[in-house]
């Protein structure tokens, strides 16, 4: 249902939503912010003072040009302007903008330009910040090795959470049938990302969800990890990984140095000299 009435000037007047906790709005209200899903939508809420009737409105996306995207003028609501939202952005009756379907680019700052019927204006600024939707993550196990401190017949284990191609997202953790769902932060690395957990026999059906949000959505993935510690098979440990990763990681990086250090000067009237320089290592092989 539109608000609308005809003031004694004959001008077309609308009523914008109520700002109920402040009613003497400042002539620019700024810092709302509000969060959408990519291919979901968003409201973006044009409050004004009790009493404001608005004779016009303009609404504007600043980032990353100024558009004009939405216009109340002489009792007219008006949408279709030449900008990335067109067919997107509808004006509602409390002159509140809808944007659908969002779209991860969308996320900036907008503006709303209000002008009741005595030419006062009021301009306010929203902050749009749009996230993808969480995907399902996937969790890893990997099994250390055990120490001479460690007490016999149990298990230590490292859970590797990760949601792939997707950012601003927190990790957490639970343990499945517990009351008490919280994970103590000694045992978790990686911002989260990696949990620390020492299994027994009595563990056997102990399970673990690592659960990824943004302030949009969430997903969670749930392993029992006491079937990995005896898996004999391709059996791998969280130390082997970064035993064997790492070192590598830097020998390559140290074999392309030696090399760039080797080789550069090997060009143009220093081909003899590099001659020079392989012969040796001819006659003598690494093994």
């Amino acid at each position: 249902e539109i608000i609308q009435q005809r003031s004694q000037g004959g001008h077309f007047e609308q009523r914008c939503h109520p700002h109920t906790s402040n009613p003497l709005l400042p002539a620019a209200v700024t810092g709302t912010q509000v969060q959408g899903q990519v291919g979901g939508s968003v409201l973006l809420v044009a409050e004004c003072a009790p009493g404001f009737q608005v004779r016009e409105a303009i609404w504007r996306s600043l980032w990353p040009s100024e558009e004009l995207l939405a216009t109340f003028f002489r009792g007219s609501l008006e949408t279709l302007y030449h900008s990335r939202f067109l067919g997107r952005a509808q004006l509602h009756s409390n002159l509140s903008l809808e944007l659908q379907p969002l779209e991860f680019g969308d996320s900036g700052n907008f503006s709303v330009l209000l002008v009741d019927t005595g030419g006062r204006a009021q301009t306010q600024i929203l902050q749009l910040k749009v996230y993808d939707a969480v995907p399902r993550p996937v969790v890893q196990v990997f099994i250390a090795v055990p120490g001479d401190d460690q007490p016999p017949n149990t298990c230590q284990v490292f859970l590797s959470c990760s949601a792939p191609n997707i950012s601003d997202i927190t990790y957490s953790w639970r343990q499945e049938g517990t009351i008490d769902f919280s994970i103590e932060s000694q045992g978790l690395f990686a911002d989260g990302q990696v949990l620390r957990v020492s299994l027994g026999p009595g563990d056997k059906r102990v399970a673990y969800s690592c659960i990824v949000s943004n302030p949009v959505s969430w997903e969670s993935a749930t392993v029992t990890p006491w079937e990995s510690c005896h898996q004999e098979a391709g059996r791998a440990s969280y130390k082997d990984v970064l035993l064997v990763v790492v070192p590598v990681s830097l020998l390559l990086l140290l074999a392309g140095l030696l090399s760039a250090w080797y080789w550069g000067p090997c060009s143009g009237k220093k081909k003899n000299v590099c001659a020079d320089r392989v012969a040796p290592e001819t006659e003598n092989p690494l093994v």
